[in-house]
């Protein structure tokens, strides 16, 4: 078994970054292919809403499975099988004739995703050193803004386009002849690494958490439609045994020294605590926020799906701009102050949004709407570069793993819920303003905003816990 550490090159960074980059356009495209995938396949808002949830569900179950994977059979093996899964999985979405074969797809579509994402930052992080480790992480980092912005105005292209009478579909095959490339030079510029020591995956703690949130994910997607019939609310309630057990058996296997899926002596840290409450909080918020927002803008002001793209341009722009200063900036000051700043600016940029729809109704376009989206983006990324520092504060070394496992995961969780939950809210309000989407939007808009209030106060009373340390590493800097 060779483990030999080699340096990936330019080649192999470019490779595994355009490999991180196929999942996040994903997401960016398949919102700004929502409405005519509607038109196409007869899909109700409950279709639109597991079109993105199933990914996001299926990609945060197969996250830490995938990273274990990946530590024992070789991450440049299972980045490979990441790719090629996600590109046939890209392939069966274009082609499916039903909304059914698309959720289908869809789902095997986030498993790939999960494959792939875990063996790129790990890969960085085992085979680069100094200011060539520092320069990936930053991109790594970095991406997700680029990614963005390429997904809103590529994937509004690709529909608008109609390239061959495909529509919505191009949005999909495009991902295969990028696979394809990936696939065919990863094997010679991609560095093959893996753990000397395999680790076990505790397969009885997914199978529990895809339960879990799945009970969660239908019935907050399906409720609207089936009246909160009595199997979803039976769902609902089953939450609670299932959460014990998952508790037990992570207890179970802690006792035995057999790496449970999430540990509870790390549940036991404040820090990771606090880092649970923002990806339950913000990033259900943030996939509800895109969601709603290409759903208001294509069904509702009726926007062609290029302009409901290019209405995302300002979000994309100031959130690659916020993210490449967040790090000088949570040098500077405490990781907390930044998080807090990043809420203050996201919830201007909420209010803003709110009274752009009162005053434009359905006459907003892309113009109008890029003051408050630059704002909502800029805070995002702060919150978002915040996040991973101040759940990792009070993380040993040899216990990192396994605490990115944790955030990580629950972070696609809490991306794959909010889609159903906040797509919920959203047709509520459409049915009690008579299908006016401009009244709909700022009824979960303002949701959001004090949803993100609260967080903001959270953070604000645990502040003095969360960075004491910090504020004395600083000193001893100095």
């Amino acid at each position: 078994m060779n483990t030999s550490v080699v340096s990936p090159g330019r080649a192999g960074l470019i490779l595994l970054l355009t490999g991180q980059m196929l999942p996040l356009i994903d997401t960016s495209i398949t919102n700004v292919a929502l409405d005519s995938i509607t038109h196409s396949l007869h899909a109700t808002a409950t279709g639109l809403e597991l079109i993105v949830a199933l990914y996001g569900v299926a990609f945060a179950v197969c996250l830490a499975p995938g990273s274990k994977l990946g530590d024992n059979l070789g991450r440049r093996r299972l980045f490979m099988w990441g790719v090629a899964g996600f590109g046939l999985a890209s392939l069966l979405c274009g082609m499916a004739g039903n909304i059914e074969q698309l959720l289908a797809a869809r789902i095997v579509q986030g498993a790939g995703a999960a494959l792939i994402m875990p063996q790129i930052l790990a890969t960085l992080h085992v085979t680069l050193k100094g200011t060539a480790h520092a320069k990936a992480i930053s991109l790594f980092g970095g991406i997700g803004g680029i990614a963005f912005i390429v997904g809103q105005m590529g994937g509004g292209w690709l529909v608008s386009a109609d390239i061959a009478g495909l529509g919505w579909r191009n949005a999909f095959f495009i991902n295969v002849p990028i696979c394809l490339v990936v696939l065919a030079l990863s094997r010679r510029y991609v560095p093959e690494t893996r753990r000397e020591m395999p680790s076990r995956i505790d397969w009885t703690g997914t199978v529990l958490l895809a339960t879990i949130l799945c009970c969660l994910l239908f019935p907050m997607a399906l409720g609207p439609q089936w009246h909160w019939s009595w199997p979803l609310k039976a769902a609902l309630l089953a939450i609670i045994p299932l959460t014990f057990f998952m508790v037990m058996n992570a207890r179970q296997k802690e006792r035995e020294n057999a790496h449970p899926l999430i540990p509870p002596r790390l549940m036991q840290l404040r820090s990771i605590r606090f880092g649970v409450l923002i990806a339950v909080l913000f990033f259900s918020v943030w996939s509800g926020f895109m969601f709603c927002m290409a759903l208001t803008m294509q069904t509702g002001l009726g926007m062609a799906p290029w302009q409901s793209g290019n209405s995302f341009i300002a979000l994309g722009v100031t959130y690659f701009i916020s993210a490449w200063f967040a790090p000088r900036l949570i040098a500077r000051y405490s990781t907390s102050t930044i998080l807090l700043t990043g809420l203050a600016i996201q919830i201007t940029g909420l209010l803003a949004l709110i009274v752009t729809f009162h005053f434009w109704g359905m006459n907003n376009t892309a113009l109008t709407l890029a003051p408050a989206t630059g704002l909502v983006g800029y805070g995002q990324a702060l919150i978002v570069n915040s996040f991973y520092r101040m759940g990792m504060r009070d993380i040993q070394p040899d216990d990192a793993g396994a605490a990115s496992a944790i955030l990580s995961t629950l972070q696609q969780a809490a991306l794959g819920l909010g889609p159903a939950i906040f797509g919920a809210i959203l047709l509520h309000a459409l049915q009690n303003h008579h299908g006016n989407y401009t009244q709909a939007i700022n009824v979960f808009l303002a949701v959001e905003a004090t949803m993100m209030a609260g967080l903001a106060l959270v953070t604000r009373c645990m502040r003095h816990h969360l960075c004491l340390p910090v504020v004395k590493t600083c000193q001893a800097t100095k």
